[in-house]
């Protein structure tokens, strides 16, 4: 990919280093960088690198230089025509922002800190796309204070090359150039000198002379530059007087701070300046403007992390704290050195590298950059119902595993939280001018999954459904109508719309052997019918630590097998909810089975549920509230049956390999019924508690062999619906 970077400077800083690493792990991994930034120590670095530099004022917030700086963006990237464009830092970010999206190029930013956001500088921020978050405490003050999708925010790692960073880096050069005596104790300290970050210099200064009484000799090697660097330099002078001799040493900015790290014995510091002391195998006390957390171990590692060694939210450096653990870390032995020394780097090696941070950042370039191919999605997407969510993700997941060069565009009840929830584009599915507009630029429509072409629902939905594909034939576009389950369609004039719609689309899949039977009995003649699976069969599920969550929330008594039961609302079964929990306290009495009542759509299935829960003798239990349908899938895995009513609670069974009975309410249960060779409970309209119970004491009989063949035919129909994707990449092709 061509990558741009944009940031404010490329002087000394902890932000500046990772740019500059971050840059040239990418080039050196094959990718075309090029950075925008107003210059800096490191630009000679980047540019024997073989990085393009432009050099912008993007520094500064005063008006007339945001304007020249804009300009500078705006001509950069009409040159380059960057794959993506990296932000760092609130003015990059904005000014970005302003051109993004004019220009359509894609936007991504890196939060390194916290801003102020009071009066209109909460205007001057803009997070792109997607955001990678250097902790996990920037990360909730970006959704805290911002209010941005927790789904756009990443968490990366400041990464350090550990080549570069290492303890076999020599330190004689450093010791001769600045009069060090590499035979008395030297404490390091690289930080910018700031009015927000030089306070760690000034305490080591003011405790300078006590840590001479204690450490004859002692040196402090104070490393960087700033706007206190004059203030600071002449606290140190003050103290040097006092004791006689160079005991403070000021070097200013560096750039071969991995030799300054070297050079000394123990580091101060926090953020990068410690990470790349660690990487050197020193022992680091982590202290900064923002806290103090002290020797770094095994026992500080998780709280460090959180913040990502910059301390925020501990207790204020002070003096006496910090003179207190240097002289402890000087009092250990060499023994001690070394296993501090050797943990902190371990640390590096296994969670720090900059490979890893790299990938982080390819890992969100990947959602963002402009694909070959854009598809517009139509289906039952937004309403809040686990199984019509689960059908669109996994066509989103098995197009992106099928094809990186897909983007996938849905149009949905409520587009923000399909964005949110699923990191795709959405559209507003009645907004039918702006569907069309957005065909123009697309390459095919799905239509699908799901059942879409009935009429059972109203002749409203199908006449919606079969407009949007007109529509996409008033655009040229071609149509599959993607993994589809056909009917029930009754009216004999929607019976012929759907014939003269399946005959005319490009590419047609079906998800079982009845809706191929259904469109040959409405007439369609086409041979090429595809029969493949349900696209939830490709649908990973939650990890198994949500499904243990998530059972404790509903209260369910730990270590007992349960039944999950689905049911849904359907007009003219009074006598059903009587039935059915007749046949739940069997399987609790009878089978030693807890019931668990699953919701697959809340809304609609709380009552219902509740109505069976309320005329059971036996105790039950309920999953409140709106899953993923992963974490649903999860939790069914952990069932020993399944009783439902919902289509997808059946299949999301089947993907657990997890036995289940099923109640027809529509014939695209009994079909999957059929697909997966498992049995019937009986019919809504007219179910019997007796019947069904037989039903459950035969499959209980035979739990294994059901188990077994439940196993089969989910590896089967999970093998089938990959030709989906297969079809939809050859549509594709075939239209360039």
């Amino acid at each position: 990919m061509k990558i741009l970077m944009v940031t404010m400077g490329l002087d000394i800083g902890g932000a500046e280093t990772h740019i500059v690493e971050l840059s040239k792990q990418l080039k050196a991994m094959g990718h075309d960088v090029a950075v925008v930034s107003n210059g800096g120590v490191y630009v000679s670095e980047i540019t024997a690198a073989g990085i393009r530099h432009y050099q912008a004022p993007l520094h500064r917030r005063e008006l007339g230089c945001m304007r020249r700086a804009r300009a500078i963006l705006k001509t950069v990237i009409s040159e380059e025509q960057p794959d993506v464009v990296h932000a760092h830092a609130r003015i990059p970010a904005f000014l970005c922002g302003t051109l993004y999206k004019r220009m359509k190029f894609p936007f991504v930013t890196t939060a390194h800190g916290v801003f102020d956001t009071t009066g209109i500088l909460r205007h001057l921020t803009n997070w792109g796309e997607r955001t990678l978050a250097v902790s996990d405490d920037i990360k909730a003050y970006i959704i805290r204070e911002y209010g941005a999708p927790e789904s756009r925010i990443s968490v990366t790692i400041n990464g350090i090359d550990t080549e570069k960073f290492s303890p076999d880096i020599p330190r004689a050069r450093i010791l001769r150039e600045l009069h060090l005596d590499g035979d008395k104790p030297i404490i390091s300290h690289i930080s910018r000198l700031e009015v927000n970050t030089s306070l760690v210099a000034r305490q080591l200064i003011e405790i300078a002379p006590r840590l001479d009484a204690a450490l004859p000799g002692v040196q402090l090697l104070i490393v960087g530059g700033g706007t206190m660097f004059e203030t600071v330099q002449a606290e140190a002078d003050a103290v040097n007087r006092t004791l006689g001799r160079p005991c403070v040493v000021m070097t200013g900015p560096r750039t071969d701070v991995n030799e300054i790290l070297a050079a000394g014995d123990v580091s101060v510091g926090v953020s990068r300046s410690a990470l790349e002391a660690m990487a050197t195998a020193k022992p680091v006390i982590v202290a900064g403007n923002e806290g103090y957390q002290g020797l770094f171990g095994p026992e500080k590692l998780a709280e460090a992390r959180q913040g990502n060694f910059c301390c925020r939210g501990l207790g204020a450096s002070a003096p006496e704290r910090l003179l207190a653990d240097l002289l402890d870390v000087f009092s250990r032995g060499a023994a001690e050195w070394a296993r501090l020394g050797a943990y902190g780097r371990q640390v590096i090696l296994d969670d720090y590298s900059v490979r890893r941070m790299t990938q982080d950042c390819l890992d969100m370039y990947e959602q963002v950059r402009r694909r070959k191919y854009s598809v517009l999605m139509s289906g039952y997407y937004g309403f809040d119902n686990a199984g019509d969510d689960a059908i669109l993700q996994s066509i989103f997941q098995s197009i992106r595993e099928a094809s990186g060069e897909v983007a996938v565009i849905a149009l949905s009840k409520h587009p923000r939280e399909t964005r949110e929830r699923y990191g795709m584009e959405a559209l507003p599915r009645l907004r039918l001018l702006k569907i069309l507009w957005t065909l123009r630029r697309c390459d095919a429509l799905l239509s699908g999954g799901g059942s879409l072409l009935q009429d059972r629902t109203s002749t409203r939905s199908l006449l919606y459904y079969l407009l949007i594909i007109r529509m996409a034939a008033w655009r040229k576009k071609p149509v599959m109508l993607y993994a589809n389950g056909i009917g029930p369609v009754l009216r004999p004039v929607n019976r012929r719309r759907v014939r003269k719609t399946v005959e005319q689309a490009a590419v047609v899949t079906l998800r079982d052997h009845s809706s191929e039977r259904e469109l040959r009995e409405m007439g369609v003649r086409r041979e090429d019918l595809h029969v493949t699976a349900d696209p939830v069969f490709r649908l990973e599920a939650a990890d198994e630590a949500r499904a243990d969550e998530l059972l404790r929330a509903a209260s369910l008594p730990a270590g007992r097998p349960f039944a999950a039961v689905a049911v849904r609302e359907w007009p003219g079964n009074a006598a059903f909810t009587g039935e059915l929990a007749a046949l739940c306290d069997h399987l609790r009495q009878s089978c030693q089975m807890e019931i668990l009542f699953v919701l697959m759509q809340p809304n609609a299935d709380r009552r219902m549920s509740q109505r069976v829960r309320e005329q059971m003798r036996e105790p039950s239990f309920l999953l409140d509230g709106t899953r993923t349908p992963q974490e649903l899938m999860r939790v069914l895995g952990r069932a020993r049956l399944c009783v439902t009513m919902r289509l997808h609670t059946l299949i999301f069974a089947a993907r657990m390999s997890v036995p289940a009975l099923g109640i027809v309410y529509d014939p695209k249960v009994e079909s999957y019924l059929q697909e997966l060779g498992m049995p019937s409970a009986g019919d809504v309209r007219h179910f019997r508690r007796e019947e069904a119970i037989a039903q459950a004491d035969r499959l209980m009989a035979a739990y294994e062999e059901y188990h077994a063949r439940m196993a089969e035919r989910s590896r089967a129909l999970a093998a089938a619906a990959s030709e989906n994707e297969r079809l939809l990449l050859e549509l594709l092709e075939h239209q360039e």
